[in-house]
């Protein structure tokens, strides 16, 4: 068994809405920390940073309304806004594993934006630990944040959710596990596939 110090990156976007080539990402929160390969223990977190910017396409401004009620980000907040794709990109650049709550939601979207996301290792802290199995209800974060006592609120901002999440990773299984050992013993995602690329294949 190894045990590598590693580079993670927890990430969370907030959207315009649920379709990644008609909608847009309006709010990007990173966090990078280190962690060991062989047991799940974080160590330290090293950086974060979170981003907001006004959607461009007019599919995207439409939604805005409708996607204020989930993540309540007043348009105000994100007008004339842009990320800083050189930060971000530093942060992909130094991680060895991305991790998020339903991985092939933010992945899929930030695909688009930043292709190079597709050539990293993505792991799903959703669907890579059995919730079910364990007793929970189902494996929305909410739900596990309750029932590990770490919040009962959650905001959809992307950094108060990233922040819990890694509460949560630190928190054992039933089995006595780190959760984050149980999602990295999981494996990693596969590679993204555009909807546009299944098409053509088709």
């Amino acid at each position: 068994m190894r045990n590598q110090e590693c580079y993670g990156l927890l990430l969370d976007v907030e959207t315009t809405g649920l379709g990644p080539t008609t909608d847009e990402v309006i709010e990007l929160a990173l966090k990078l920390f280190t962690y060991r390969e062989d047991t799940g223990e974080i160590i330290e977190v090293l950086d974060e940073d979170s981003f907001l910017r006004e959607p461009i396409s007019d599919s995207a401004r439409r939604n805005y309304d409708r996607a204020f009620q989930v993540h309540g980000i007043p348009y105000e907040l994100v007008r004339g806004k842009r990320f800083s794709d050189v930060k971000i990109r530093t942060y992909f650049h130094r991680a060895d594993a991305v991790f998020a709550h339903n991985a092939s939601f933010d992945r899929s979207f930030l695909y688009h934006m930043y292709p190079e996301v597709n050539d990293m290792k993505w792991y799903c802290t959703m669907r890579n630990v059995p919730w079910k199995q364990y007793g929970f209800p189902n494996g929305k974060l909410i739900t596990l944040l309750e029932a590990h006592e770490i919040t009962h609120i959650q905001t959809h901002r992307a950094m108060d959710d990233i922040t819990y999440l890694m509460e949560l990773l630190k928190k054992r299984s039933p089995k006595g596990n780190l959760y984050l050992q149980e999602i990295l013993e999981y494996g990693p995602m596969r590679k993204y596939k555009p909807a546009a690329s299944r098409a053509k294949l088709g």
